[in-house]
């Protein structure tokens, strides 16, 4: 039966099958179905076998075309959602304002038909693929759907009928498992197979899964049908298992069991049906979870519940499994895995061969359909572990790591059904548990503090699994979900789960951890910290900041309550684990403490959001001081880093200090360190904190009244930075408000402040650099005030500037000035800097304004801010400012300063003061105002009585006991003290004058404090802290002394310590009354009366001396008693007491400071007088705009008449003239330029086009008509004869510029050998004779040979002679024929002559081979000739072009940059002399003479010679100035040109009357006749125009030809249109004659109006008798000078035109109308938007190879759309853009590529990127379309590159050059 039907037609056999299943009894037709279908779809044929699909094409269509059958069903789409799935790297876009979720996206066909004007928008290049969300209510706003998913159209679709879909509800089931059994068979385990060739098997399966896609986008009815089939379960069962009489299928089936069992999962059947675990009754329903632990699943409940503290003792990478509480999780469903519907096993398959893109495609195709879409997300869900694993061991991690993403972003940023999976499927217990096994993997001992006995695991940053950001699908899926409220809500919720996620959160705390290398560098520099940095960002801090989203309100209270519970008690743990008591390892870091992190964030959101108070949420002291000393160790540790004390673990521990700090990462490390430990400042004794402080940067030791003292840890040049590192952080941890008060928006403007302060930023960077809070993906800075209105708040907008020469700017931000005066931060800058130098830089621009604005000339000090009051809650922070510790350090170290003792700085003092007064702008809230506060019992302090401030100011100190090593100054003059009398009482122990009994006895502070410290912590548990904090005796510190000497002392012997006492009497006032004299080297600087006008606002701004002014202004305003101490300092002051004091080790280090002081001032004076004198030099060598006439170095046109020119040598130096044996050379640098040949008609530049209709016609450019003209005339007449009646050059003539420096030959060429041998080449290739110029180092690559002898031909040469025309016209003639005689004597070989020589060479091998030979026969002299002469036209033309066309600029015009014309006439013109003209074809005689007719002297065989009328006039002039005899007198060059103006003038005459209608021709011709007989007759136009149509009407075809365009000009031409016409086609030749006479013979060129040029010009070049009136109402005719009859002589020249006229050569008629005049070269003109260009051709075809091109580019001269570094259109190993330069530019290009919006320039051998002339809104690029914002044109840019272009200075303005290899 079924063979019957397989033979017969597949389209009747459908139909035939349809029919039957569609009666009520349908069972035979169902039993043929089957039986077909069990033919057709067997599994056993080879998959490849397209039979199979055919016929289920044909059954689906039920006897219709298929195509047809796709249509109707299309016509049934009730789909409202767009769901186009794309993969990676397709355009599409994001707009903010529509999207609801971060992760929305649209496919450019609904972005563009919705309306996005103004939105908060940009384009991206899909990463992972991804899938449009128009239509998805859930995911963006309705406002932003398109038109088309606007309407929900599914109301108004029509029912399916039931037939339609009748056969697809049969066939396709089978077919589907047919592909699932292909798939079953395929697969082979990787252990098994040594080439998993997964590849193969589905190459053979794309034509199936490709029709399944193709299903797919049928629209909504076709994919209900493939709903109800994939997810039918009884279908399933039925063909899944088969039948019994199925053995096929049987065993298909046994092999997906295998697979699930080698994968480590179970099914359902085998295991019997598992209880639910003991308390799970809520747990998962039916599949559930399936196995986390994979083979090793045999792991008994009770096993994986044991407490993380038994496993202590593993040992190394042994894998610690992680409690998993049997009460939340039930172990029998972690390992099943039952596969219940087509859709579930395809998703098992599609895994396991590590999702293929086209099974992605399909299953994501089918998400607009809800039912589909909910059961594949509980399925993607089911097998979210399997994909886990599955992941971890795939080789193609990253391309599975996207294809992962693109699936479940699409499932997981709907709320409505991630909420749904939540409570149905438990999706955060399965993330959980997945990502902690995932880590589990790759777990490690810690080494942090107790290396033997530490218990704590961390995660090994080195493993491949963080390394390559293996985990982040699952984080990135973690972070997603989380962003939903309600499913952060449920977790919140769950304490079993915050458990889990804080053991999580742990495995990171204290990873990477470093240890200082003491003794020699380190080997190898691991770069893992990428790696930590990364894992604890994206695994730790972003979900963090996802849950305190949810965290704002004061509902939501509870939540913050639990999870800090959860942090302290997995802090304690931790704490534990790693063995920690009170001190922290020496020499140990680690930067990554996520614990503490969390804990601080919620603290923060708490007491600012939620309105909680602090103290509920914080543990008891001993547990704070155990939370500070981690972070405060990382600050301790910055500071070593940058005092280079970690120096020999590499560049990598830099690496890590600035990353940490870095704006991606700040907000989520540095910020909440900080703001921790300043939480710990306020709750912890100040004095404790401070004094931790101090010995965690190693620096107690340096706070010695003594001026020697030894430091046990540190090294001497450590000691500042140190210190100072320290006094930075207490400032820092003091002024700091970013979690203390400073409101969201007030936060934003002090980081757009910081950063905009230490640079002009561009809007981009500072988006880039301001920490953004929340969740990185949304992209929106959070705030009630946004991002834009705060920027243009503090800073203004300083639009591009466009220098041409410049480099190109972009636009930037810099702080209004206000911002300056009022909120420069420097405590802020410093924390954010990632480089110090930004530090320094902010600070100098800083003193730029100041001295700007005229308030602070000198060098001024950080300024002080005020801050913004603290929160009630953090009120303690204040007692840091407050304490005894903290003043007897100021005091201390102000001393120091005064004393000069080393080591000390001015930014410690600018510290010390900012300290001081932060505590006066704070203060103590109990402080009675000028009491002397009562001093408390227990405090036996003898250095100060009280711990404020303010009183503490006044406090006179006498007597100081210090230790001192013996051999100090200290200890000298006490003995020289006793030897004179008696001592001061060093037993007044009891008198407040030194502090015996106080434990802060100076001395040797580190030994006193650290025992204290150690003393008091071991004691804490004992004792209340606080008494014991403030009671420690000298005893009890000896008590613990052993311990500590035997850990610190170093081996050596060291000095003795002995204790003196220092006699001090000063207060801190009067120390810095003293400070302030010593700043301002005055004896008395401050006068008792000075208080009376203080006013401290006035003191904002300055230097140390103003900054101490404020502080004592403050101190006198706050408190009576000060002011009065203050008064009675300045009445009675001394000179300060340093030179006996000083030992002689602090002198020298004072001359230090001084002679390097001096030093840098000097090296300024010289800096400064080294770039005037640079900018001298730029001015004469190299300024761009200068006139030739003016520049010193100019080539001699300043020189006296007939003195020789001297030329200087760049390279020896030498100045002389250049001579036969040692010629002098000009650098020039020579270059193909097809620029002229781009020029076109109109003014107007053209389009690019952007849509199929525009087109651009390569036709009318300059290049293209020459190129028609020559070889039409080549058709006609004598080859030889035509190459001098044209120029070429104009595409690929060779331009020659110079930057004006000369230099000997001979010096030249040692020059170049030894850039030969120089490798370090920078971008240019010596080889190809490529050099710098010495001294400007422009680019060039040849040299040009100056001629010996005077400047320009002068003298002699220039007086005008009376001699007639008809005798000059003789003389020219006979000069002509003088070949031979060349002043140079060709004939012997000199130097020079080699030279010119070889420039010849190197001029011919500037450009192309096709560019030179357009002749007949290649090679010959006439080509060659032809080559020369255009090569002078070529820079003569290039020259007008520069000057703007026209000359009406004069001399002095910017664009003739230095011109070394007049040489290389002289070098082309000995060339010249080596051909020379046939005197019988010489045009010159046929200029003016008449001859007889010759057409007897060639037969037939010749062709004619060109007519003289279709003779390029300027091509003669150049050709006749070339090869006469050099020099040429002016008169004999003014003769040439007045003779070729009546040529000129003729075809002028002759071109102007094909242009008439017939009847215009008769009438002019009939009106002049009758004037030719009167006198001067032909000086006027009239007469001569009708002898010119009267004599052209003989020849045939040349007014016939064309009646058509007759017709077209209808307009009448008047007398004054024929003149201007007349005039401006003579123009061309005018110009071209002046500018040659200008360089010949260096007369001056006046400017004019551009109505005036004729007038002008043609008196310039000696047409016009000097007593011509020179108007503007000009007559053209009147400057003709004929030497004969000038009607016979045009007769003559007509006459040429009538032999012609044969019926073959009509087509040589087209030769008279040519039109001399062009446009100037432009470039394409572009589209205002950027995305014109990019929607049209970023997807467009390339015309040779018909692909898409990876990389589009579009030339911007011609339009040509081409491939870069495309191997498809490669030719000859060279790739299509550079083909393309050298086609269209001679070797430059111009290439707009397409899709990173930037130009590359191609020159030669080389190319650079140039920039963009598209920028945003913001006035910046965007390179490789990165940001995607809009982007627009920027004109003065375009116009830049334009100009670049014509003026050929690409070489010189961009450095940055590459070689291409040919392959662009």
């Amino acid at each position: 039966m079924a063979a019957s039907l397989l033979r017969r037609d597949k389209k009747a056999t459908a139909a035939h099958l349809k029919a039957d299943l569609n009666r009520t009894d349908n069972s035979s037709g169902l039993r043929q179905l089957q039986e077909l279908l069990d033919n057709v779809l067997n599994p056993e044929k080879p998959a490849a076998d397209t039979e199979a699909l055919d016929w289920c094409k044909y059954l689906l269509a039920g006897g219709d075309g298929f195509e047809e059958f796709c249509k109707t069903v299309r016509s049934y789409d009730n789909a409202t959602l767009c769901g186009l799935v794309w993969t990676a790297n397709f355009v599409a876009y994001r707009c903010r304002t529509c999207g609801i979720s971060p992760c929305m996206s649209l496919c450019a066909e609904c972005f563009n038909n919705g309306d996005h004007t103004g939105h908060d928008f940009n384009m991206f290049r899909s990463q992972a693929g991804g899938a449009c969300d128009c239509g998805d209510s859930n995911v963006m706003r309705e406002s932003g759907f398109c038109r088309r998913h606007r309407l929900k159209t599914g109301e108004n679709v029509p029912l399916v009928p039931h037939d339609l879909l009748l056969m697809s509800e049969m066939v396709l089931p089978r077919f589907i498992i047919s592909i699932i059994q292909y798939l079953r068979d395929g697969y082979t385990e990787p252990e098994s197979a040594t080439d998993r060739d997964l590849q193969k098997v589905l190459q053979q399966l794309e034509p199936q899964i490709s029709f399944l896609e193709e299903l797919t986008k049928m629209g909504g009815a076709m994919r209900t049908v493939l709903t109800k089939i994939l997810t039918n379960q009884q279908t399933f069962k039925e063909l899944s298992v088969g039948q019994e009489e199925n053995v096929y299928a049987k065993r298909s089936y046994e092999k997906y069991l295998l697979a699930l069992k080698n994968s480590g999962l179970v099914s359902v059947e085998e295991k019997g049906s598992a209880g639910a675990g003991p308390g799970a009754a809520d747990s998962l329903a039916g599949a559930g979870a399936l196995s986390l632990l994979g083979a090793a699943a045999a792991a008994s409940p009770d096993e994986e519940n044991k407490e993380e503290d038994q496993d202590g003792g593993q040992c190394l990478g042994q894998r610690k499994r992680v409690k998993l509480s049997s009460s939340t999780k039930d172990p029998s469903i972690m390992d099943t895995l039952k596969h219940k519907c087509f859709l579930e096993e395809l998703l098992f398959w599609t895994i396991k061969y590590e999702f293929p893109q086209k099974m992605v495609t399909f299953l994501l195709n089918m998400l607009p359909d809800q039912d589909y879409k909910i059961t594949f997300t509980k399925t993607f869900v089911q097998h979210y572990a399997f994909i886990m694993k599955t992941l971890m061991k795939s080789h193609e991690s990253d391309t599975m790591s996207n294809r992962i993403v693109h699936i479940s972003v699409q499932l997981f940023s709907n709320e409505e059904l991630a909420r749904h999976v939540t409570e149905e499927c438990q999706l955060l217990d399965i993330m959980v548990t997945v990502l902690l096994y995932m880590m589990e993997s790759c777990l490690i001992k810690s080494e942090l503090q107790d290396e033997e006995n530490n218990r704590h695991v961390v995660v090994n940053c080195g493993e491949a699994l963080l390394k390559n950001n293996t985990y982040w699908p699952l984080v990135s899926d973690f972070i997603n979900i989380l962003s939903h409220q309600s499913v952060a809500k449920r977790f919140l919720e769950d304490h079993s789960l915050l458990m889990l996620w804080m053991s999580f959160v742990s495995f990171f705390q204290g990873m990477n951890l470093n240890k200082r290398e003491l003794n020699e560098h380190v080997e190898f520099e691991s770069q893992t910290y990428y790696a930590a940095f990364a894992a604890e960002l994206e695994a730790c801090a972003q979900p963090m900041w996802g849950l305190l989203t949810h965290c704002k309100v004061k509902e939501t209270q509870e939540y913050t309550k639990t999870v800090v519970r959860y942090c302290l008690e997995t802090l304690q743990i931790w704490f534990d684990a790693i063995g920690f008591v009170d001190e922290p390892a020496p020499n140990q870091v680690t930067f990554h403490l996520p614990l503490h992190r969390y804990y601080a964030m919620f603290l923060s959101k708490a007491v600012k959001c939620q309105g909680l108070d602090l103290d509920s949420l914080l543990p008891d002291q001993e547990m704070l001081m155990k939370i500070m000393v981690h972070p405060l160790q990382i600050q301790a540790c910055l500071s070593e880093i940058h005092s280079n004390m970690w120096v020999r673990n590499g560049l990598q521990i830099k690496g890590q200090a600035m990353t940490y700090v870095q704006s991606h990462f700040c907000n989520s490390m540095i910020d909440p360190d900080i703001f921790l430990l300043q939480v710990c400042a306020s709750r912890l004794d100040p004095d404790y904190f401070i004094s931790s402080v101090f010995e965690r940067f190693k620096v107690v030791d340096l706070l010695t009244m003594a001026s020697q003292h030894q430091n046990t840890v540190l090294d001497a040049e450590q000691e500042r930075p140190m210190l100072e590192g320290a006094l930075t952080f207490l400032v820092i941890l003091c002024s700091l408000r970013i979690h203390m008060g400073m409101t969201d928006d007030e936060i934003l403007r002090a980081e757009m402040v910081s950063q905009l302060c230490m640079n002009d930023r561009t809007h981009s960077s500072l988006l880039d650099l301001i920490p953004e809070n929340p969740n990185p993906k949304s992209g929106i800075v959070p705030g009630s005030c946004s991002f834009e209105e705060m920027l243009s708040a503090v800073a203004d907008f300083k639009a591009p500037v466009f220098e041409p020469g410049g480099s190109m700017q972009q636009g930037m931000y810099t702080p209004k000035a206000e911002v300056w005066e009022k909120e420069f931060d420097p405590i802020m800058v410093i924390l954010r800097t990632v480089y110090r130098r930004d530090v320094q830089s902010a600070m100098d621009r800083y003193s730029a304004f100041l001295k700007q604005s005229g308030i602070h000339t000198g060098n001024p000090w950080p300024p002080y801010k005020e801050r913004t009051p603290l929160h009630p809650c953090y009120r303690g922070l204040v007692r840091l400012l407050h304490c005894k510790t903290l003043h007897i350090v100021i005091f201390t170290l102000l001393y120091k300063i005064w004393m000069d003792h080393q080591n000390m700085s001015e930014h410690v003092l600018c510290m010390v003061l900012y300290l001081v007064e932060l505590g006066l702008d704070n203060h103590m809230q109990e402080d009675k105002e000028d009491e002397e506060p009562c001093i408390e019992e227990h405090c036996h302090d003898s250095w100060f009585p009280g711990t404020s401030l303010l009183s503490n100011l006044h406090h006179v100190i006498h007597f100081v006991r210090v230790r001192v090593p013996e051999t100090a100054p200290e200890v000298e003059k006490k003995r020289e003290r006793e030897r004179e009398r008696e001592t001061p009482p060093s037993t007044s122990a009891e008198s407040s004058s030194f502090g015996q009994s106080s434990r802060r006895l100076t001395g040797n502070w580190r030994e006193n404090l650290r025992e204290a410290q150690l003393f008091s912590l071991v004691a804490e548990r004992r004792r209340k802290f606080q008494e014991i904090i403030n009671r420690s005796s000298h005893e009890a510190s000896q008590a613990v002394r052993p311990k500590s000497s035997s850990r610190w002392h170093p081996p050596g012997s060291p000095p003795q310590l002995v204790t003196e006492i220092l006699e001090i009497r000063e207060s801190m006032l009067s120390l810095l009354v003293k400070l302030h004299q010593k700043l301002s080297a005055k004896q008395n600087s401050l006068s008792p009366s000075w208080l009376e006008e203080a006013d401290p606002a006035h003191h904002a701004h300055g230097d140390g001396i103003t900054a101490i002014e404020r502080i004592l202004a403050k101190a006198a305003s706050r408190s009576r008693h000060s002011k009065r101490c203050l008064q009675e300092i300045c009445g009675r002051v001394c000179p300060p007491v340093t030179a006996k004091k000083n030992s002689p080790g602090d002198k020298k280090s004072m001359d230090k400071e001084e002679r390097r002081q001096r030093a840098r001032e000097r090296q300024q004076k010289l800096l400064a007088e080294f770039a005037s004198r640079q900018k001298s030099f730029m001015e004469t060598a190299m300024d761009v705009e200068s006139p030739e006439a003016e520049a010193a170095m100019d080539v001699g046109s300043a020189e006296p008449l007939d003195s020789e020119v001297l030329y200087d040598c760049v390279i020896c130096g030498q100045s002389g003239p250049s001579t036969e044996d040692r010629p002098t050379g000009l650098v020039v640098l020579l270059q193909a330029s097809s620029v002229l040949g781009h020029r076109c008609r109109s003014d107007e530049a053209k389009r690019l086009p952007t849509s199929d209709e525009e087109q651009i016609f390569p036709e009318d450019t300059c290049g293209a008509t020459n190129d028609v003209r020559l070889a039409l005339m080549q058709r006609y007449f004598k080859d030889s004869s035509c190459l001098q009646s044209v120029s070429i050059g104009w595409d690929g003539g060779v331009y020659v510029q110079t930057c004006g420096h000369t230099l000997h030959i001979d010096c030249h060429k040692s020059y170049m050998e030894s850039l030969r041998n120089d490798q370090v080449l920078q971008g240019f290739s010596v080889d190809k004779g490529e050099f710098t110029c010495p001294l400007c180092r422009q680019f060039a690559n040849s040299v040009l040979p100056c001629k010996p002898g005077r400047g320009t031909e002068a003298g002699a040469w220039h007086t005008p002679s009376n001699k007639s025309p008809a005798t000059l016209v003789k003389e020219v003639g006979d000069l002509q024929e003088e070949l031979g005689i060349f002043p140079v004597s060709t004939y012997t070989e000199s130097n020079l002559t080699k030279e010119m020589e070889s420039v010849i060479k190197d001029i011919k091998n500037a450009t192309q081979k096709k560019y030179m030979d357009y002749g007949k026969n290649p090679g010959s002299p006439d080509n060659d000739f032809l080559f020369m002469y255009s090569v002078a036209r070529t820079n003569l033309e290039l020259e007008l072009v520069h000057r703007g066309g026209n000359l009406c600029s004069g001399g002095a015009s910017a664009a003739a940059k230095r011109s070394c014309l007049n040489q290389l006439f002289h070098v082309l013109a000995m060339h010249m002399r080596l051909y020379s003209i046939d005197s019988a074809y010489n045009p010159w005689t046929r200029l003016t003479q008449l001859t007889q007719n010759r057409e007897s002297e060639y037969g037939h065989e010749e062709r004619p010679e060109v007519p003289m009328l279709f003779r390029d006039v300027p091509s003669l002039l150049i050709i006749f100035v070339l090869t006469m005899p050099q020099p040429l007198r002016k008169e004999h060059f003014t003769c040439i040109v007045k003779v070729l103006y009546t040529l000129q003038y003729t075809q002028a005459l002759a071109a102007l009357s094909v242009k008439f209608s017939p009847e215009e021709r008769l009438a002019w011709s009939n009106t002049v006749a009758a004037k030719k007989n009167m006198p001067n007759s032909e000086k006027t136009w009239e007469t001569l125009l009708s002898h010119v149509i009267s004599e052209l009407t003989k020849a045939r075809g040349v007014y016939e030809s064309r009646p058509e365009e007759s017709m077209l000009s209808s307009s009448v031409w008047s007398p004054q249109s024929i003149e201007f016409t007349l005039q401006q086609f003579c123009l061309p030749f005018l110009r071209l004659s002046c500018l040659l006479q200008h360089h010949l013979y260096g007369d001056n060129l006046p400017g004019c109006l551009v109505e005036e040029e004729f007038s002008l010009l043609v008196g310039c070049v000696g047409l016009l008798p000097g007593s011509a009136e020179s108007s503007s109402s000009m007559n053209s005719a009147t400057c003709l000078e004929w030497n004969i009859n000038p009607f016979e002589l045009l007769s003559q020249w007509c006459s040429e035109l009538i032999s012609l006229a044969g019926a073959p050569s009509q087509q040589a008629m087209t030769l008279l109308v040519q039109d001399p005049q062009w446009a100037a070269p432009r470039l394409l003109q572009l589209p205002d938007n950027y995305n014109t260009i990019f929607q049209y051709y970023h997807r467009k075809s390339c015309s040779v190879c018909n692909k898409t091109p990876k990389d589009p580019a579009l030339c911007l001269v011609c339009g040509a759309f081409v491939c870069l570094k495309g191997l498809c259109c490669k030719q000859q190993g060279i790739c299509e853009c550079v083909l393309h330069s050298q086609h269209c530019g001679a070797a430059t290009g111009i290439f707009l590529l397409i899709n990173a919006s930037v130009i590359i320039i191609i020159r030669g051998h080389r190319f650079c990127l140039w920039g963009s002339v598209y920028l945003d809104a913001h006035g910046e690029e965007d390179r490789d379309l990165r940001r995607g914002k809009p982007l627009f044109l920027c004109e003065e840019r375009y116009r830049v590159l334009e100009q670049q272009w014509v003026s050929h200075t690409f070489d010189h303005i961009n450095k940055r050059w590459g070689p291409h290899y040919n392959g662009l």
